[in-house]
């Protein structure tokens, strides 16, 4: 919409496939009362949480997702854009709680211990809700006790570690080693990400993958979670 546009788009007015895609540009945009709305909505049109959620929020969050990625989104826009996506969930959650909806998996996502920066892992976990996963989120300063603990109450699909200083990023190979003492690395997908780690340290540390920015981690989270699922079909 033009600023010189009088008219204000009254979103009860649209149809459904309009609504979802003007709510595609709203999350966009981050505004969180349009998508509250809008999903409300949808709601009472019949749809049921689940779709909404797929295909108004997560499609949504996808196309953001993409733009950070290449450079056309930055952190306070994609920031925006997860809070308006927020803002949608706390809508659906007990909606999608009530139906026992299937989420794609479940990630234990903390930083690591020594460590109080959390933007990027804040970031990390709307992403990842935004593509569907249920998020179970530690805060920061996380010593090993908390992961383990966290591992064994949630049963996650996958474990997210994050570090901001180069003095915090070998802690992350200090819970990966307690994992494997215990015989319990190979139950989780290990993802690691933050500024001063690469993909050759997420390598040396014995992590699944190493993630450089939220983006990435929520389509390497969906690609190995997905391909561990059909591993264990087969």
């Amino acid at each position: 919409m033009t600023m010189g546009d009088e008219q204000e788009i009254v979103l009860a007015d649209l149809s459904d496939e309009d609504l979802v895609k003007q709510m595609h540009d709203d999350l966009y945009d981050g505004l969180a009362d349009e998508i509250v709305e809008g999903t409300r909505i949808l709601l009472e049109r019949g749809w049921s949480a689940d779709r909404v959620l797929n295909e108004a929020l997560v499609e949504g969050m996808r196309i953001v997702g993409i733009d950070f990625r290449d450079g056309v989104l930055f952190v306070p826009e994609v920031l925006l854009a997860a809070n308006a996506m927020k803002a949608g969930m706390e809508v659906l959650r007990p909606l999608l709680a009530e139906t026992g909806a299937e989420r794609i998996g479940k990630v234990v996502i903390g930083t690591v211990k020594g460590d109080i920066h959390d933007i990027g892992k804040n970031l990390v976990a709307m992403m990842l809700e935004g593509a569907g996963f249920e998020v179970i989120d530690l805060g920061i300063n996380n010593p090993v006790e908390n992961y383990l603990a966290a591992l064994e109450e949630h049963q996650p699909d996958i474990l997210g570690m994050s570090a901001l200083l180069t003095t915090t990023m070998p802690y992350m190979k200090v819970v990966i080693d307690e994992l494997r003492e215990r015989g319990l690395r190979d139950r989780y997908i290990v993802l690691v990400g933050g500024a001063p780690l690469n993909e050759e340290f997420g390598r040396a540390i014995g992590a699944d993958a190493y993630c450089r920015d939220a983006a990435v981690a929520a389509e390497t989270a969906q690609a190995l979670v997905l391909a561990r699922r059909a591993a264990s079909v087969s």
